[in-house]
């Protein structure tokens, strides 16, 4: 994963925030966004949606990004 750009990164970490925060509303009634942020909330929930978004768009690139290459040996005779 050392291809992917800061936005990139960012992107994965909204997701992974947004993830928490909606694990501690269905367990615990309890929102972590809108406790911390207060009416600003909506504003974070919508850049979360956006960042999930991108990352459900370009999640083709960032596994093509992240996999290793295979070394290439010496050809093998047929």
């Amino acid at each position: 994963m050392k291809n992917l750009s800061v936005f990139d990164w960012t992107c994965v970490v909204l997701l992974i925030i947004g993830g928490i925060n909606w694990g501690l509303v269905g367990f615990f009634g309890f929102d972590l966004v809108a406790y911390i942020f207060g009416g600003a909330a909506r504003v974070i929930y919508a850049i979360v949606g956006l960042a999930s978004l991108y990352v459900a768009v370009i999640s083709p690139a960032f596994m093509r990004r992240t996999q290793p290459r295979p070394h290439r040996t010496a050809q093998q005779p047929i």
